[in-house]
């Protein structure tokens, strides 16, 4: 019985071998799906709130509400694929990302569109935890790399490929489609996946930390939520000011739990490393920066320079298209020089970037445009790679899944940050322009709108240069540490 078994096990471990690149295909096809969703919305955003009669501030939850709740359920999905096993939580979230994205293509108020979009972000989430695992459990060492490299390039793919797309089906189709192209690849990825993919997982027996995830979620939703419907009716609202207050105690009695919990769902002590923790607040710091100009950029475009959204989406590939570029060297540089300097040049160049790009307004040059962009995203690919690196290599070999869940959740807790701040400080600026209270565009007032967005980008630029002095410090510390070691060799 014991030789039958042995046998059995080595058959589905050469049927997952034979399979491996069909299996990666499947994963970074879900991957690539949830980063084009990420990134084809933004350029539909203007025409978005002009077929749903609403303002700016209101179309915003469309992008939002996918961010805050990937961001609130990501960790969970993260452990919930330890104990039920990965390949049963990617499967459940193509399913659910799926059906959210029907339900995305077939709705007519921004409320039925919103609460879509959050259904389609639980199944990102569950996809986007699960997704490395699966694939550092189906490829050997050696081929490993390869394979992880690869899904890297499919994010890089469709974020690149999301406004182009998006900006020509808004121009030729509905509005709607940009939801309705994910269900044929959904269903595609669903059958391919329950065939393919690894039905041996190991599960382990341990319960999740229900009240980690309850106290995490209401903490994210919360903050956020409170910070983006500000804008509409005020910081000083009472229902605003109890969101912040709730928020803050669910982080505070989150951490607490955490730290008494057996089996937490956040492992807190991956944070006394130093080094982990300080590239873990830059990588934050970048996409806070970053986002800032994401989601200013179209209206900038359609509303002020007057394109389509069309040539808007061209416009915006420059981004994604340098960053592709970009990236693969500085991740190969940082191999042969270290981490720690390329970081510090990227940020510095995204700074300098988002600086020159507060100098646009009505009658910018375009072509000067695509060029401040290429500055600012050059700088980003520069620091990318490396910091990630940076991140993964401070943490031992049994904690690489928390220390990528971790990753990804500062990168998405950056990207709603990013959109929340800017356009707080974007609709101040504006009101205090224009003399009333203003949360969208002001036809024939492209002066309003520039003023504002002059201050996000100065403002965006600032925060990017304070992660920048945060790298030099880190880089000046790992000198000095290597430094005092070689010393201390020396003199042994």
């Amino acid at each position: 019985m014991q030789k039958k078994g042995m046998m059995y096990m080595e058959r589905i471990d050469e049927k997952i071998h034979k399979n491996r690149w069909l299996i990666l295909f499947t994963v970074v096809m879900m991957t690539f799906m949830a980063c084009l969703d990420s990134s084809i919305v933004n350029v539909a955003l203007p025409v978005m709130a002009k077929k749903l009669n609403v303002t700016m501030a209101s179309i915003e939850w469309v992008v939002t509400s996918y961010l805050i709740i990937i961001s609130a359920t990501i960790l969970i999905f993260g452990r919930l694929g330890d104990i039920k096993g990965k390949t049963k939580i990617f499967k459940f979230g193509v399913v659910l990302f799926t059906f959210g994205s029907l339900l995305c293509g077939i709705s007519n108020s921004l409320i039925i569109l919103v609460a879509a979009r959050a259904i389609q972000a639980i199944g990102a989430a569950g996809t986007m935890s699960t997704s490395q695992g699966i694939i550092t459990h189906v490829f050997p060492s050696n081929e490993r790399g390869r394979a992880l490299g690869l899904s890297g390039t499919f994010v890089a793919l469709g974020t690149m490929v999301g406004p182009p797309l998006g900006g020509f089906m808004v121009s030729v189709l509905d509005w709607k489609y940009i939801f309705l192209i994910n269900v044929p690849i959904g269903i595609l990825t669903f059958i391919l996946g329950t065939n393919i993919l690894p039905k041996a997982s190991k599960t382990i027996i341990e319960k999740l930390d229900l009240r980690g995830a309850v106290l995490f979620i209401l903490a994210v939703v919360l903050l956020f939520g409170s910070l983006i419907e500000g804008q509409n009716i005020g910081y000083s609202h009472p229902v605003i000011i109890l969101g912040f207050i709730i928020a803050i105690l669910s982080m505070t009695t989150f951490i607490v739990v955490e730290k008494r919990t057996e089996v937490p769902l956040l492992e807190l002590k991956i944070f006394e490393n130093k080094l982990f923790s300080l590239s873990i607040f830059c990588a934050f710091i970048s996409f806070v920066s970053i986002s800032c100009s994401s989601i200013i950029q179209p209206f900038y475009l359609q509303d002020v320079l007057k394109l389509k959204p069309a040539v808007t989406g061209v416009f915006m590939m420059t981004y994604p298209l340098v960053l592709s570029v970009v990236a693969p060297i500085s991740g190969h540089l940082s191999d042969k020089i270290g981490s720690e300097f390329l970081t510090f040049i990227g940020l510095t160049c995204t700074s300098i970037g988002l600086f020159l790009m507060s100098s646009l307004n009505e009658h910018s040059n375009l072509w000067i445009m695509v060029i401040f962009i290429a500055i600012m995203s050059a700088g980003n690919g520069l620091f990318q790679s490396p910091n990630n690196s940076l991140v993964m290599s401070t943490v031992s070999k049994n904690k690489l899944g928390i220390a990528g869940s971790i990753n990804a959740l500062v990168r998405n807790l950056g990207m709603v940050f990013g959109v929340s701040i800017s356009t707080t400080l974007l609709y101040n600026k504006m009101s205090k322009k224009i003399g009333y209270h203003v949360v969208s565009y002001v036809k024939g007032r492209d002066d309003v709108f520039i003023y504002g967005m002059r201050y996000v980008y100065i403002t965006a630029s600032i925060i990017c240069t304070a992660g920048a002095l945060l790298t030099a410090i880190r880089l000046y510390e790992r000198r000095r540490g290597k430094q005092e070691g070689s010393k201390r060799e020396k003199v042994i």
